[in-house]
């Protein structure tokens, strides 16, 4: 009987790993010209730390996590292996954001350096129905600035962005912007949307009637077409905002501005986590259907306290691996790593002798194939053109005797010899140059 996969769980396989490749390296080179610094977070938290920080009313916490009971072992030979304790659950990250924040109060990082610019890369868990650019085990590269309450610090995330859509060749995400307020002036505007929307209690889905009294912001956020028509004059929390969110978010536009970096604003934007305050956003796409945010992110500066520690700010985004891979697939790009070199042999003298030049190459960072087997020359040169091999090196008896190779170029077609007493030497600066 074949054993398939688990539906939502998904084989990355060679082809379109090197998408993800590019992905995670074009992350690093980015994050590192703004100076931030990589930590690595477990997989599996206690519970609490979800259902503290993103909100007991979420989808997210309500519906999507996946928490079982934690087991203890005594490794005692009298001991009753797997004994459970009722009140202990752990979880599969659904996120990021909690779990540095979490190692950042642990390790008392505000101790030493209260401002620490951190990123992260892997796979998260929520129980979803599998569709397109949305998996129940999917991946995300995330960033996170705890320390700094600033709007330049907002801007600064906006611009790293910014800058990894543009290496990665996008021109189309777009931003959309949004303020959210703070303890100090959404109360009021949470009011005025609670009394809006218990007059159209009966247009919204069972699940915004249910959590209407808990958490009214939460219907802007419901994708069901009934709440986003029912809710389409709703109030906007950009008309209520108190002098220093305003003045906050003022300089958030003024400064994208500055750099050049347009957006658009959505005051229905309101993200799906109860941690975000003041500014708020996300880069969207219309190339992947409803499934079109592509990074997302905001401030949280109450989530480091209500997780025990000191009253730090903190704002962070985190990037939809996946999704960022299907729009490199759009560009057609090509599906394999570039290939440097491909050995075509012709004759058991000249694979003995090519063997160990290819392994000197590899050496010096040169990715190279060669065959093992008897093949023939066309046969070989069909092989070099389907991996997309940049240059072709051809050796058989009548060049080992010529003490030469002949090194082709497979996007001009021209060739020349090289010698072989300094073959590795000429192909590695050839491949630096």
């Amino acid at each position: 009987m074949k054993i398939t996969s688990i539906k939502g769980f998904a084989d990355v396989l060679p082809g379109e790993v090197e998408l993800w490749q590019t992905i995670e390296a074009t992350a690093r080179r980015v994050f590192s010209a703004y100076h931030f610094a990589e930590i690595r977070i477990p997989i599996l938290e206690k519970t609490e730390l979800f259902s503290r920080s993103i909100g007991e009313t979420s989808d997210i916490v309500e519906k999507e996590m996946y928490t079982f009971p934690e087991r203890y072992g005594d490794v005692s030979a009298t001991a009753k292996p797997d004994v459970v304790r009722d009140s202990a659950t752990v979880t599969l990250r659904p996120e990021g954001t909690a779990g540095v924040v979490r190692a950042y109060i642990e390790a008392e990082m505000f101790k030493t350096e209260p401002v620490r610019k951190l990123y992260y890369m892997g796979p998260m868990f929520r129980r979803e129905r599998p569709q397109k650019g949305r998996m129940r085990q999917f991946h995300q590269i995330g960033a996170e600035v705890l320390g700094r309450g600033d709007p330049v610090a907002d801007v600064e995330l906006l611009l790293l962005l910014h800058d990894f859509m543009r290496a990665l060749e996008f021109t189309e995400p777009s931003l959309q912007l949004n303020s959210l307020g703070c303890a100090e002036c959404r109360p009021s505007y949470r009011e005025k949307l609670l009394a809006f929307l218990q007059q159209r209690q009966e247009r919204l889905c069972h699940n915004c009637r249910r959590r209407i009294e808990r958490n009214p912001l939460r219907a802007l956020d419901c994708k069901e077409p009934g709440c986003i028509q029912a809710t389409q004059d709703a109030p906007s929390i950009l008309d209520s905002l108190c002098s220093q969110c305003r003045e906050h978010f003022a300089t958030v536009q003024r400064l994208l501005r500055a750099t050049g970096v347009g957006f658009t604003l959505n005051s229905r934007m309101v993200r799906g986590l109860d941690y975000y305050c003041r500014t708020a956003f996300e880069w969207t796409t219309a190339k992947l259907g409803s499934q079109s945010a592509v990074a997302a992110g905001g401030r949280y500066d109450g989530l480091v306290q209500a997780l025990g520690g000191p009253a730090i700010p903190g704002v962070g985004f985190a990037i939809g691996v996946e999704r960022i891979a299907m729009l490199l697939k759009m560009q057609e790009r090509p599906a394999f790593g570039e290939l440097a070199i491909y050995v075509v042999w012709v004759g058991e003298n000249a694979r003995d002798w090519a063997f160990p030049v290819v392994h000197q190459l590899r050496q010096k960072g040169l990715a190279v194939e060669m065959e093992g087997d008897v093949r023939s020359l066309k046969s070989q040169m069909r092989r070099a053109d389907k991996l997309q091999a940049s240059s072709v090196l051809i050796i058989g008896d009548e060049e080992l005797n010529k003490g030469v190779a002949i090194l082709r170029d497979m996007a001009s077609k021209q060739q020349e010899e090289v010698r072989l007493d300094n073959l590795v030497a000429v192909l590695a600066a050839q491949r630096r140059s």
